[in-house]
């Protein structure tokens, strides 16, 4: 088995606890209400809401994937740090064995934050994962995130 690493960081507009709320502690019902072609639902199939917590993530009609399952690995709504693994679903394949994901919100100098991500890609033999066969995945990703920065500066008192 392999890890495979990588990291991106990107910014935002929105200040990080405004972020981290909308985009951590309500997506289960904002990214199904905003983008419904993209998520058709979240539901905890299992725990609370906090680390251990298994999600089930069913996508829209035109996506690639009908759905995922995540467990909650980590959650510090202090200093905005989540941390999640894919553990089932059709993203998955022989080749990939779960994928783990941190997202961390820092304050940036003009009142909005930094996004820092880290995805590591836990492969199955000597399988190799490359930066392009992540990049349709962290598009999609980066497209969702927009819609819903977007969705917060439309709505300066939502998610306060």
């Amino acid at each position: 088995m392999g890890v495979f690493t990588y990291t991106d960081e990107s910014t935002s507009v929105i200040p990080p606890p405004r972020l981290f709320k909308a985009l951590v502690l309500e997506a289960d019902t904002l990214i199904p209400k905003i983008a419904p072609q993209s998520v058709k639902s979240a539901e905890i199939v299992e725990g609370d809401g906090g680390v251990g917590t298994i999600k089930k993530i069913s996508f829209g009609e035109g996506c690639h994937y009908s759905y995922v399952k995540h467990r909650i690995d980590g959650l510090d709504k202090d200093n905005f740090v989540y941390s999640y693994s894919l553990v089932e679903g059709d993203a998955l394949s022989d080749k990939v064995e779960k994928i783990s994901y941190e997202i961390k919100l820092v304050a940036y100098a003009d009142g909005g934050s930094i996004i820092k991500s880290t995805s590591n890609y836990h492969t199955t033999g000597d399988v190799e994962i490359k930066e392009e066969d992540v990049k349709a995945g962290k598009e999609k990703a980066t497209g969702l995130f927009k819609l819903i920065e977007n969705y917060l500066v439309a709505n300066p008192d939502a998610y306060n």
